[in-house]
């Protein structure tokens, strides 16, 4: 079983990422970790449904694009989170930031910055947000959960790797969000042929 103490040394090494000048929006996310019983959980939220949104239903991390009121793309990520669930991170510990995700469909730029929280609160959903919950990381790499699937985005069909979540009723995890966590897997177990076999 990896702890924290694991996943915040192996985040340490890593460079700050260099800000990257190009058309794609500045956006930020804030993957959250606990530790539970059986090992590091990792914190979604399920986009509420809104035709509107081209991730609309989808699973995600807190967060979203840099505001003019933001200070930089790490209060961006405090701040969505704050407005999205409720969750205060100005005294969590922010153990890294992974190397930033450029969208493959949108011209977005996410950079995702996680955290450690000792214990979390009540959790207090805003309008765009349908649903809050956490996986266990072990699961989140289980080969047995890793699949390919079609999915619906802006009117189109894909077909994408993606992972089976716990949760009854829940879209898979695909897109930006399990490249992040494909990345962070990789980075904390020292593997890079994630997702397919092996355990954390």
């Amino acid at each position: 079983m990896i702890t924290i103490d694991q996943i915040r040394n192996r985040l340490a090494v890593l460079p700050e990422p260099i800000a990257a000048a190009d058309h794609r929006s500045p956006t930020a996310v804030a993957l959250l970790l606990r530790m539970d019983s059986g090992g590091p959980s990792v914190f979604f939220i399920e986009r509420a449904f809104d035709d509107r949104d081209p991730w609309s239903g989808n699973i995600g991390f807190p967060g979203g694009r840099l505001g003019e009121e933001d200070l930089d793309l790490r209060h961006a990520a405090e701040r969505e989170t704050m407005e999205e669930v409720g969750i205060s991170l100005v005294d969590a510990e922010r153990i890294g930031r992974l190397p930033d995700i450029v969208g493959a469909h949108l011209p977005v730029r996410v950079a995702c910055f996680v955290y450690f929280m000792e214990s979390v609160g009540s959790v207090n959903l805003n309008a765009e947000v349908n649903d809050a919950f956490w996986v266990p990381l072990a699961m989140l790499a289980d080969p047995g959960r890793q699949l390919t699937t079609q999915v619906s985005f802006a009117g189109d069909t894909l077909d994408v790797p993606a992972i089976l979540l716990p949760q009854t009723g829940k879209q898979v995890l695909w897109g930006i969000t399990y490249r992040l966590i494909v990345q962070f897997i990789n980075l904390v177990s020292c593997r890079s042929d994630f997702p397919g076999q092996g355990a954390i």
